[in-house]
């Protein structure tokens, strides 16, 4: 079984096959695993995340791929979540002892940064969401934005609830995305069940939560290549043949799975694969969106919260990553050392769907950001910032644009022994951690689907409960 590609759909589909008894041969391009969800050293030793990737409790496929790898123990989950606005005044929300969907509302209404008549309207379109069981009428092909405008949300309401939460979820603007998508988070992660919000990070770089995969692939007699890019997938009379690796050797295999980008995909594909009315051929027309990160090493603690969600603000999320990964005390003192032997505190900045921000200077950004944390964080005006870098994903993830689930392909694509991974498959999700696990599950599913030994290893999400699940089965029961 050959595995193209190191990425969280990669790896996942190879360390399920591999715990299902197939000698797996997974190779990737670049020197280290993870793909896009990873972090790389810098020349003074700090090591970065390429973007601070974040789970959730309704991520249950995403989970079972961290104990898969042994990585459960890294990562930190949170139940409360922590607001700023542009004067610096902090809100939280968190779950009470009332029955879902009612399980935030006290914390909701105490919510200083919405106005009574923000959240009356927030109140409306949730109910809406959870009576219907995640599946309001007549969303087919209509964007977020569209869908709030027609349940009267007021622009407080856009601007300082949806689109807090729903830009940063699936990296697209309102407008260019697919009601479908933003009611799904909001069903999954705040409505359904009481777990589902609760923000999970790790605790130590990304690229330390994968040695566990290439220990479940080796010990099973696998391998693991590194610095092994692949430029060609061969196929023959319809089905699965071999592929060139970048060193001209040709790579015979039974199967294969290719969990690389889309665009990768295309060059590395047969054309016929991506001529129109072929299986690939709508995939040229799926869309990208960029996210930047920024990263602040400062000279002493600025920050005492473990993150921060900013509401008015380009940047949209703060990570105190000195705290998340252990190295404040309770009091929340900085106890790290610099690289010049000072204290010093490292946050990370992150900004969903930066498209304007992808022409602008490293130096421009870094300046945009630095008055931004003035506003939430006064502390860094005496602070002094000892280093600062700035990482663009111009094509970060899909974008989850209306429409877009009719050109994302199947793991299944008609093509004998060849399947594909990568959360622009079609998931059921947009572009997330969860959706790549969950689509390198469904292309391992078909490749022992293939060899005659299927098995299930799509984890159910989880379960609905209170009123949720009352309103839920009653909308199931009405559905044609």
């Amino acid at each position: 079984m050959l595995v193209i590609g190191g990425g969280l759909a990669g790896l996942s589909s190879a360390v399920a096959l591999a715990d299902a008894g197939f000698h797996v041969r997974l190779f990737e391009k670049r020197p280290h695993l993870g793909g896009r969800a990873t972090s790389y050293t810098l020349p003074d030793g700090s090591e970065v995340d390429n973007c601070q990737h974040v789970t959730l409790g309704c991520c249950t496929n995403l989970a079972d791929f961290y104990r898969r790898a042994g990585a459960n123990a890294k990562v930190r989950f949170y139940d409360r979540l922590y607001f700023a606005d542009r004067a610096g005044k902090r809100s939280t929300i968190e779950a009470s002892a009332l029955p879902s969907p009612l399980h935030m509302a006290p914390s909701f209404l105490r919510f200083g940064a919405l106005k009574f008549s923000d959240k009356h309207a927030i109140a409306g379109a949730l109910l809406a969401i959870a009576r219907s069981g995640g599946s309001p009428p007549e969303i087919a092909g209509v964007s977020m934005l569209d869908w709030l405008r027609r349940m009267k949300q007021t622009d407080g309401a856009i601007e300082r609830f949806w689109r807090v939460v729903l830009v940063s979820a699936l990296d697209e603007e309102l407008a260019r995305t697919d009601a479908h998508y933003g009611i799904d988070v909001f069903w999954k992660a705040f409505l359904a069940n009481r777990a589902g919000y609760r923000v999970g990070i790790p605790s130590v770089p990304l690229a330390n939560l994968y040695a566990g995969c290439r220990e479940a692939i080796a010990g099973r007699g696998g391998e693991v290549n590194l610095r092994a890019g692949i430029r060609e997938i061969r196929l023959c009379e319809g089905h699965f043949k071999s592929v060139v690796t970048d060193d001209a050797s040709e790579i015979t295999a039974d199967l294969c799975i290719a969990a690389v980008p889309h665009e990768l995909l295309l060059e590395l594909a047969p054309w016929q694969l991506s001529e129109p009315g072929g299986p690939l051929g709508q995939v040229r027309q799926i869309r990208t969106s960029p996210i930047t990160g920024v990263h602040f090493w400062f000279d002493r603690t600025v920050m005492a919260e473990p993150f921060l969600t900013l509401l008015d603000h380009t940047t949209q999320w703060i990570f105190n990553k000195t705290m998340l990964y252990g190295g404040e005390s309770k009091r929340g003192d900085d106890a790290s050392q610099s690289v010049y032997g000072q204290r010093t505190q490292y946050l990370q900045l992150v900004i969903s769907a930066s498209y304007d921000l992808v022409s602008r200077s490293r130096q421009e950004i870094i300046d945009l950001c630095r008055r931004e944390l003035l506003d939430v964080l006064p502390a860094t005006r005496d602070a002094k910032l000892e280093k600062a870098t700035v990482i663009k994903e111009v094509h970060a993830t899909f974008s989850p644009e209306p429409g877009v689930d009719a050109r994302r392909p199947a793991q299944d694509i008609g093509v004998k022994n060849f399947f594909l991974a990568g959360d622009w498959t079609q998931t059921g999700w947009p572009a997330t951690m969860e959706g790549a696990v969950r689509s390198g599950y469904l292309a391992a599913e078909a490749a022992l689907a293939a060899c005659g030994r299927p098995q299930k290893l799509l984890q159910p999400d989880l379960p609905f409960e209170g009123l949720s699940k009352r309103w839920a089965h009653r909308a199931a029961a009405r559905r044609p």
